[in-house]
């Protein structure tokens, strides 16, 4: 596993990455990087406000919010997945949507995770239906092995889906990040710092 340097990505689209990402990269202190993103105003600028980091530019920048295929066949182009390369240094990478989401009609995102050998995040929902999507988010990713660094709940607390996904799916309970209203730079970085342990990430 490469130090230093994480992938984060879902079980399914707008399960809050962005905001554990910018959450992830204050506290590392790495940069933000959303190779891939479909539909404007883009989740980098979410991140630059909420992290206080540098942010390197979108490989792609679509501006239809759907499956990154179809973003990309809508503006007359074919996302390559072999110009995805992360840059060095210390990195929080965030993937689009679920780890299945399609970049192509031949790869998926997940392919391209296979292919860096990143430590993973899967960021999970806490609500009803998190059980089914984030173990065959876990098996999907296992099969192709991507190196799983474990899961980062996001949502209300629910304490048996959580114990039931660690115990099954055999992964490491990073923590839990609960909504945070107002959200600002500071209350993320207060409310990071209280649900994660920073030696995790280390």
């Amino acid at each position: 596993m490469k130090s230093g340097r994480f992938v984060v990505s879902g079980t399914d689209t707008d399960v809050g990455k962005t905001v554990f990402a910018a959450g992830l990269a204050g506290l590392l202190g790495a940069r933000y990087w959303k190779p891939v993103q479909a539909g404007l105003p883009a989740d980098s600028d979410m991140a630059a406000e909420l992290a206080g980091v540098e942010i390197v530019p979108e490989a792609y920048r679509l501006r239809l919010a759907a499956s990154p295929h179809q973003g990309a066949a809508e503006e007359g182009i074919t996302i390559d997945a072999q110009t995805l390369v992360p840059p060095d240094g210390p990195l929080v990478i965030e993937g689009a949507g679920g780890v299945m989401v399609p970049l192509s009609r031949q790869t998926l995102f997940i392919d391209v995770f296979a292919r860096w050998q990143i430590p993973l995040i899967l960021c999970a929902r806490t609500r009803l239906g998190t059980i089914n999507h984030t173990l065959l988010s876990i098996a999907a990713l296992r099969a192709r092995c991507v190196p799983l660094l474990g899961v980062a709940f996001i949502g209300e607390a629910h304490a048996e889906s959580e114990k039931i996904i660690t115990e099954i799916g055999q992964v490491r309970r990073l923590g839990r990040l609960p909504m945070i209203q107002p959200l600002t730079r500071l209350r993320l970085a207060e409310a990071f710092a209280r649900a994660f342990d920073a030696a995790d990430f280390a």
